[in-house]
């Protein structure tokens, strides 16, 4: 997931170093009054790409609460608007919508820190909204989860010059992003940013296997990007094959979690080949992570979130087609980590992955525009897999394939073991150190 080209701050300069929500009440012209003795006013935003910044922000917020001493920041939301519903959870005092226009939001940015008297930042993967924030004098700390992902084509979109650029650590660091990050000002590595329900529990484990799963959780993710067409292309494409490779293995219950456009969700499950009890619709993240921890196996569209929220809690874990080119990444870490192939690919006549991430090398838009194209003629139905079946048939085979390899069991706390699981606490300590010297708002 690539953040949105945006300008960058004259103001900073970068040195090498180490590698249902909140009403939006609209913008006003006067700043707020602050006293000294109020919780200083925190500006939150995250990439309008799928969940997994929304989900990052939330396990943020979360800490932040813990870490605070009793007095928590004051929290105002920048964007985000496909992730705010996950965020319903968190007392975020006001929304403010940001135009698409890269000056307009720049300027807008800069009139809610004026009005809102923002004093410090948290933004996830959105470099030009980091960058308008630091431009508007406002310390901002970056939260990169795709750190593996950049290459020079990206450098631009990165606000490398952030008060506090959090990277996630990661199983594998490509050399193509190496000289990216190392233009990173003020690096802070940190571990897997990710939550878990109350009571649910946490740990690198392997679950028992040797026997069928009965319930099963299907997360599909946001299923928006700046750039995609169609949203419905890869629910299409895939949640016929899932629903039937499930049925196909035993299993009684499912939930397809995922913002799917209205209607589809009715005539995906409408099929005589699912399981008997099928539900659908997107559930808030303190709910996805109690759905997560009940369930008997996850088939997960991979994005890096779930999968570490799935590794904390050892949720047995099937990764479906990638929708874009980190999930590419994200399943290939996974499979490796747990130590069984438990990931299913598209067929070639699809997608090719080594083409896609041949292309990448010029930023990760060349990439899309070929993944994005597989995914809508698998969708359509025309692009026939090898030796006459359809795309719908090699995938419930791949699916079906990979629920019986994860039914023998494996370390489904391998990926969180090797990238830790507290970032969390340690992007809100950098938050909370930060907003504690930032100069109150003029």
């Amino acid at each position: 997931m690539r953040p949105v080209p945006g300008p960058r701050s004259r103001h900073l300069r970068a040195v090498p170093g180490p590698p249902a929500p909140a009403p939006h009440d609209g913008l006003v012209d006067q700043p707020v009054d602050q006293p000294v003795d109020e919780p200083v006013t925190v500006a939150i935003a995250g990439a309008e790409f799928g969940w997994g910044s929304s989900g990052k922000l939330s396990a943020v917020l979360g800490a932040l609460r813990e870490r605070s001493g009793g007095r928590p920041p004051r929290i105002v939301g920048l964007g985000t608007g496909l992730g705010r519903p996950l965020l319903t959870g968190h007392p975020v005092a006001s929304w403010h919508d940001l135009p698409g226009a890269a000056d307009a939001a720049r300027d807008a940015v800069a009139r809610v820190v004026r009005a809102q008297g923002v004093r410090a930042a948290l933004v996830v993967l959105d470099g030009p909204v980091a960058m308008a924030l630091e431009a508007a004098g406002v310390p901002t700390v970056f939260v990169d989860s795709l750190p593996f992902l950049w290459t020079d084509g990206d450098r631009d979109a990165l606000p490398l010059e952030a008060s506090a650029y959090c990277a996630q650590r990661s199983v594998e660091l490509p050399a193509e992003c190496r000289g990216v990050l190392a233009a990173v000002r003020h690096p802070r590595w940190v571990e897997a940013v990710v939550a878990t329900a109350p009571g649910a529990p946490t740990g690198p484990g392997t679950r028992a296997g040797g026997r069928p799963y009965r319930t099963a959780l299907v997360s599909l993710g946001g299923l928006r990007a700046p750039r995609l067409a169609d949203p419905a292309c890869y629910p299409r494409a895939v949640v016929p094959a899932v629903l039937a490779a499930l049925a196909a293995h035993g299993v009684q219950e499912a939930h397809i979690a995922g913002n799917l456009p209205d209607g589809l969700a009715a005539r995906l499950t409408a099929g005589p080949a699912v399981p008997s009890r099928v539900t659908a619709g997107p559930l808030p993240h303190d709910a996805f992570l109690r759905r997560l921890g009940d369930c008997d196996v996850l088939l997960a569209s991979p994005g890096l979130t779930t999968l570490l929220e799935a590794g904390r809690t050892a949720v047995p874990t099937v990764c479906l087609p990638p929708q874009n080119l980190s999930q590419i990444f994200n399943g290939r870490f996974h499979s490796r980590a747990v130590g069984a192939d438990v990931r299913v690919t598209w067929p070639e006549d699809v997608l090719s992955e080594e083409a896609a991430l041949a292309l990448r090398s010029g930023g990760e838009d060349s990439a899309l525009e070929l993944i994005y194209g597989g995914i809508a003629r698998a969708a359509a139905g025309t692009a026939p897999a090898p030796g006459g079946r359809t795309t719908g048939d090699a995938l419930r085979e791949g699916v079906l394939a990979a629920l019986r390899r994860a039914a023998e069991g494996a370390d489904w706390g391998g990926l969180t073991a090797a990238v830790g699981t507290g970032g969390a606490a340690q992007v809100a300590d950098a938050l909370l150190e930060i907003a504690r010297r930032a100069p109150l708002p003029a």
